[in-house]
């Protein structure tokens, strides 16, 4: 088994998060331990040597490298990726914006669209209709000056800025709070939501990029639409907040954008223009 195939086979069993992939292949790496000779070593060494859960270990343990190798063979032929942040090509914009990010990130499509020059219009939940209308406008704008979109699939906010890219022919990347399968279909073909299909049918994965720490077949659970909404942000080089509910997700994305000197916006009565932000148009 290679390094690479061993991330995955981390990346895919149950217990074994993202962050515990990248330190258990930093470690490996510095102490030269090949993936075969990580594999047979006692559940003891993996508890107390590289931090994993009891449940974690056991996962480990009766995981099977034959299901991880089908995994992979399944994925080349759908084009699915997946990156870890021991890897060179982990997205550097997003190490910048969070002091702890995502180790894994699963992804298809573009992913030439990484390096590009990326923006989000965000909102909070809730967003009036008035609201909804000045994030289509300020996405609108941003398209139009050859931006690239980054957004979500599942909540009105998201929607309302997805979907202008499609209008205009334009690549987005999409950020998901659960597996692929979940969101794409097992053949990962269909378009992320409803509204987004009277665009395009199908999706395309030579114009876009859909990026996820969830596992290809993780439904939802939890704080997934936090994780979400950082990585929605980390992948931008620069945020609009529309919205901002204070005390809420929102508000601590404009704390964190402001604190790696990333431009962001906001509306004119909130809190963030004491800290540095600008104010919105």
């Amino acid at each position: 088994m290679s390094p690479r195939s061993l991330s995955l086979h981390l990346a895919l069993t149950p217990g074994i998060g993202g962050r515990t992939v990248a330190r258990i292949m930093a470690r490996n790496e510095l102490l030269g331990r090949t993936p075969v000779q990580f594999l047979k070593l006692a559940s003891e060494v993996w508890r107390e040597e590289y931090r994993l859960t009891a449940k974690a270990a056991d996962n480990l343990f009766t995981a099977k490298t034959s299901d991880t190798e089908a995994a992979e063979r399944d994925f080349a032929a759908k084009g699915l990726g997946w990156i870890t942040a021991a890897d060179a090509h982990y997205p550097e914009r997003l190490e910048e914006f969070d002091a702890d990010p995502q180790g894994v990130l699963f992804v298809y499509g573009n992913q030439r669209l990484l390096s590009s020059d990326t923006f989000c219009v965000l909102g909070s939940r809730g967003t009036t209709p008035a609201g909804l209308d000045q994030i289509e406008s300020l996405t609108e704008s941003g398209v139009l000056a050859g931006e690239v979109l980054v957004s979500g699939h599942d909540r009105p906010e998201y929607q309302r800025s997805a979907v202008v890219p499609l209008r205009w022919g334009s690549p987005r990347i999409l950020c998901l709070d659960r597996g692929m399968y979940e969101v794409l279909g097992p053949d990962l073909k269909s378009e992320a939501f409803r509204a987004a299909r009277l665009w395009r049918y199908e999706f395309d994965p030579k114009t876009d990029l859909v990026v996820s720490p969830f596992r290809p077949s993780a439904g939802f659970h939890g704080i997934n639409n936090q994780v979400r909404d950082r990585l929605v942000a980390g992948l931008s080089r620069r945020i609009d907040l529309v919205n901002v509910a204070p005390k809420g997700n929102m508000e601590r994305i404009g704390k964190m954008a402001l604190k790696c000197q990333r431009p962001l916006r906001v509306p004119p009565e909130c809190e963030l223009l004491n800290l540095g932000a600008s104010s919105l148009p």
